[in-house]
């Protein structure tokens, strides 16, 4: 039962401090009792134009920014609750409200809460640093390098971010969808806290669609591994990546399996006795005859297979680019 049952910063409502908190969700327990539990409620809000029902969210928004936050349920009489001691709440109408954020960077909770059945899902907003307060290629001492001046084919996904995540010691093992941790997108360049992360919503909320289907395939995993989440564009100048990845603006990941065992490597998942192309190709096809699918036309993005090489394992590249992209080994 990954990191449901841990230490984790929480205090309901208000920027999180370090204090011992458990969620407690028995439908979770049972489904991690008897295999994969995709961590969704009963029912689903909408929020910053993503609909989501899992039981916790991560939500990234600019100090004083007002959040418009809408249940979305499968029964007509049901009534809710959005709970929070810290920043502004107006109810706009019947289980819809507007939540206007702190001005302080930071980690902050909301809970929306169906009020007949105690069903919840936790919303974990991080509060950013405005991107105006990089100065020159740092951040509060971080390198975060320079963001073209100029978006690719005047994409608006390719303008610089608005905003970084600040990840502290104390917020970094948050987690920001069921099966994923705020700590697991952070760039792998060397440096002190705290560091900064550029996520977008959407790329959650693929990653956990994909484990769910891989689960549904018979993959059984309770995450994905993910081998490189966000980059900044200093780092990604320096490894040779493309001016323009995907990376660099918090949309895209690199994962693969990585269950029996773990060793920071994919598994055999096709049982052939070897760790190589076959076994990334899997997850791509899983992934790939998803497309076309009205549901799934959201998640469009960029799909990528890789071989092994001497600096790594095979795996896959996924992205929310908004249009149809290509490419492997």
């Amino acid at each position: 039962m990954r990191g449901y049952l841990k230490k984790i910063t929480y205090v309901f409502g208000q920027k999180l401090r370090i204090i011992p908190f458990i969620i407690v969700c028995l439908s979770m327990i049972n489904g991690f009792a008897s295999g994969f539990s995709a961590g969704k409620a009963t029912f689903s809000i909408k929020c910053k134009d993503e609909i989501s029902a899992y039981r916790v969210i991560g939500v990234f928004i600019l100090p004083k920014e007002k959040l418009i936050i809408e249940t979305l349920s499968p029964t007509k009489n049901d009534q809710y609750s959005l709970k929070s001691s810290i920043g502004t709440i107006a109810e706009i109408k019947e289980n819809k409200w507007q939540w206007l954020a702190p001005q302080e960077k930071g980690l902050y909770q909301l809970i929306v809460q169906n009020v007949q059945t105690l069903d919840s899902i936790v919303m974990n907003i991080f509060v950013m640093v405005p991107y105006s307060e990089l100065k020159g290629e740092y951040l509060n001492g971080y390198r975060i390098g320079r963001y073209p001046t100029i978006p690719l084919k005047q994409l608006p996904i390719y303008k610089p971010p608005k905003g970084f995540i600040e990840v502290t010691k104390e917020n970094e093992d948050a987690y920001i969808s069921p099966h994923f941790q705020l700590k697991e997108f952070l760039c792998k360049q060397v440096s002190n806290y705290p560091k900064y992360v550029v996520l977008r919503e959407r790329l959650l909320l693929k990653l956990e669609l994909i484990l769910e289907k891989v689960n549904e395939k018979g993959y059984q995993c309770n995450s994905l591994h993910i081998m490189s989440g966000y980059r900044t564009p200093y780092y990604n100048k320096a490894i040779g990546d493309v001016k323009y990845s995907r990376h660099v603006y918090g949309g895209a990941a690199d994962i693969f399996i990585d269950e029996n065992p773990k060793d920071g490597m994919m598994d055999d998942l096709n049982k052939d006795g070897e760790i190589n192309y076959k076994d990334a190709e899997l997850i791509y096809d899983i992934i790939d005859k998803m497309y076309g699918k009205p549901w799934y036309e959201i998640f469009i993005g960029g799909l990528g297979k890789y071989k092994k090489t001497a600096s790594h394992g095979p795996f896959v590249h996924v992205d929310v680019r908004g249009f149809r992209a290509r490419w492997g080994y």
